[in-house]
């Protein structure tokens, strides 16, 4: 006879904030609901990625506004162990307790271990103490297991025990000479970072020919451009050909395409994530029999589309929509609202219960110095999606409210606009402390305001938001 209490409505794998929402949202709509998380219950974003790393970078941020502004004076150098000390607040010394409670209050039950499917609506969990705990579920599954840093196949890479944002973001000791591979935020950011509490000597090799490639070009521009006066050493067109680490915790020697070295004492990946699907049991639902680590395909309302009766969603990374943390929960939250209307009988296609806004406008900000926040797409993605575009492009600094910012308070704003409906589809501003900009911008490119409305959003004077009259005038108002 089946354990009844080990049936539920809902069986979420993964305790990431994606899995947290999709079942507070689930339970919210009166079904019960498991949620398996073999790690820290949290997620990486909580732990190793989003929070610790903006801990480490807001006090580099800090240090370069008070330097911009006449009558202050940093006094010395950036404390690093009040900084690390800090970190490990933000992220409760990495006790996932108050993260456990969490979920039990909904109320749902969390469930200790490694979770993996088992066929159609069963999940199997191996606990910490070695058993086994087969879980039941009446309506769905949702897969939430996040992503994993991406390794390329570089000779002597793996072998060189290379730092990911886990090592990066948890470090006790800064390296005085660190090599960087990529050129995404991860790269970008952590090398600010680093370099900002003490390591003096910092390259980063990235393969293209513009940091941040997916934002516009002045972006990755900009953004090199303050690592360079910052003393770090960007190298572009920089394909790493192979690594050595003969001795265990010894330098590591990083040769380059250019037939170049590049010695340190650690080497950081920022090379890209990967989907987590590796066992977590797909192939017993006649998914992913070749063992492929590509993402799992789904609708709009996060239902996996190869799977026949529609009861295994997946949201966040693993679905490969977008690989951002509020993107994640904002998909839990689509997912977990129409679980419960689907296990209801209730309509199920109402607007909030189907993902648009990966397409048409997914908000993201890189915390380098200066920030880079942008929405919706760039001026070259647009033009390949077929839209008659036209920009609008003006100097951040040029604006009343950035000459209070102190000196040297500089950046630039772009807008992409649908020529032929007079909307937005992309928004970009890079200046210092710009994130809290963008929600503006992703209100008017997922909601679609026209132009001629939003020249009647009138920005306070004296801000720096007031760069938005001198882009709607360009764009002709």
């Amino acid at each position: 006879m089946a354990n009844t209490s080990d049936e539920f409505d809902l069986i979420v794998i993964g305790a990431g904030p994606v899995g947290i929402i999709a079942a507070a949202r689930a339970v919210r709509g009166g079904l019960t609901a498991a949620v398996v998380e073999e790690r820290l219950a949290g997620g990486e974003c909580e732990y190793y990625a989003c929070v610790p790393s903006k801990a480490l970078l807001w006090p580099m941020e800090l240090a370069a506004e008070v330097e911009r502004m006449p009558g202050l004076e940093l006094r010395g150098r950036i404390d690093a162990a009040a900084v690390l000390a800090h970190r490990d607040e933000t992220v409760s010394h990495r006790d996932d307790g108050h993260n456990v409670n969490l979920i039990e209050k909904f109320p749902a039950t969390f469930v200790r271990g490694h979770g993996r499917l088992a066929g159609p609506l069963r999940v199997e969990v191996t606990t910490p103490e070695g058993g086994t705990r087969t879980l039941r579920a009446r309506h769905a599954v949702v897969i939430a297991t996040g992503s994993s840093p991406a390794i390329p196949d570089t000779p002597g890479l793996a072998d060189a025990c290379p730092w990911t944002n886990r090592e990066a973001t948890s470090v006790q000791s800064v390296p005085r000479r660190l090599v960087v591979l990529g050129a995404g935020p991860v790269a970008c950011e952590m090398s600010q970072a680093l370099h900002s509490l003490g390591a003096q000597e910092t390259t980063v090799l990235a393969r293209g020919d513009r940091l941040l490639s997916r934002a516009e070009p002045f972006a990755g521009e900009l953004v090199a451009r303050s690592l360079r006066d910052m003393g770090i050493d960007v190298r572009l067109r920089q394909p790493v050909t192979r690594v050595e680490r003969p001795v265990p915790g010894g330098p590591v020697t990083v040769h380059t395409g250019d037939g170049g070295l590049v010695e340190a004492d650690e080497i950081l990946l920022g090379t890209g994530r990967r989907p987590a699907v590796y066992d977590i049991g797909l192939d017993t639902i006649g998914l992913r029999m070749d063992g492929s680590d590509g993402p799992i395909e789904v609708d709009a309302s996060m239902r996996v589309t190869a799977v026949a009766d529609g009861w295994l969603y997946a949201a966040g990374d693993v679905n490969g929509r977008n690989q951002l943390t509020h993107m994640g929960k904002y998909q839990a939250r689509v997912c977990g609202d129409v679980i419960a209307a689907r296990a209801k009988g209730a309509p199920d296609d109402a607007p909030g219960l189907r993902d648009t806004a990966d397409d048409r406008g997914a908000p993201q900000v890189v915390f380098t110095e200066p920030q880079v926040s942008m929405v919706g797409r760039t001026e070259d993605r647009a033009r390949a999606d077929g839209f008659a575009v036209r920009t609008a492009e003006y100097d951040i600094g040029a604006v009343e409210g950035a000459v209070v910012r102190g000196v040297g308070y500089s950046g630039w704003a772009k807008l992409v606009v649908d020529d032929e409906r007079r909307v937005l589809l992309g928004a970009t501003f890079v200046a210092p402390d710009v994130a809290d900009m963008l929600h503006s911008a992703t209100i008017a490119v997922n909601a679609e305001v026209p132009l001629d409305r939003l020249w009647h959003a009138v920005p306070p004077f004296p801000t720096v938001s007031e760069v938005w009259l001198s882009l709607l005038e360009k764009c002709g108002l």
